[in-house]
């Protein structure tokens, strides 16, 4: 029952955030607010992730199609094929998971144990709509171009590794990854980056939202953000796999 319970209240919660602003000038100002700390502030972890990651992708591809019946390319193939349809959108997701929605529950949390969300309320504001749309927008927005960027860095940080390791060479790198290339590939991980974005800042708001307590139950909305946010992200990620690729 208690499943039912966070279900009904999770989404009541989100029918509130989704209601009518009191003034769009105020939220839109929140919303760049907002890309600027979800979205600019992971830069740098997407980056060193998205490279390594490549890297070692294509090594271990170089390493485990070394026979003579495998061509050189397939290693291209392979590094592409694994970055764009799943560890760009659905590891650096759970990264941000752990980064964005760990932060998110905290700083909502804490508004909620200082009694700021109270506050609020008294003054006629909608705190849900307020504290918890403009992240909703700004991460929808700003993570695809973030597994956009983890891409490109995944694939050349495959290159750069394979071509000096001597791996592979260059040219049937890039042969691998222009072969019978889908253009639709793309699309589906950007479908998948837009709802993990929604499940990360709406789960995160939530646990965040309800926190009742002091310090210590911060930490722990915090930290249950983060599990249910990664939970949620595998599920959904096996359930858009089955509907889009299937």
């Amino acid at each position: 029952m208690s499943l039912f319970f966070h279900l009904g209240r999770y989404f009541l919660l989100m029918g509130r955030v989704f209601t009518r602003p009191e003034k769009f000038r105020i939220y839109w100002k929140r919303v760049f607010e907002e890309i600027n700390s979800l979205g600019l502030g992971s830069l740098g972890i997407v980056s060193i992730i998205s490279v390594f990651m490549g890297a070692v992708i294509t090594l271990q591809a170089a390493y485990n199609l070394d026979g003579p019946w495998i061509p050189l390319y397939a290693v291209g193939l392979g590094t592409r094929d694994g970055i764009i349809l799943e560890f760009s959108p659905t590891i650096i997701s759970l990264v941000l998971a752990g980064k964005i929605g760990s932060s998110i529950a905290s700083e909502i949390g804490t508004m909620r144990v200082t009694e700021q969300i109270d506050a609020l309320e008294i003054m006629g504001v909608n705190p849900s709509g307020y504290l918890i749309f403009p992240k909703i927008i700004a991460a929808v927005f700003i993570n695809p171009f973030l597994i956009i960027y983890s891409m490109f860095l995944g694939i050349s940080g495959g290159y750069a590794f394979g071509v000096l390791t001597g791996s592979v060479t260059p040219y049937e790198f890039v042969y691998g990854i222009q072969w019978q290339f889908k253009p639709f590939y793309i699309v589906y991980a950007l479908i998948k980056t837009v709802v993990f974005a929604f499940i990360i800042t709406s789960i995160s708001a939530y646990h965040g939202f309800y926190t009742h307590g002091g310090a210590l139950e911060v930490g722990q909305s915090s930290t249950k953000a983060v599990v249910y946010s990664s939970i949620v992200i595998l599920l959904f990620n096996f359930i858009l796999t089955q509907l889009l690729l299937t």
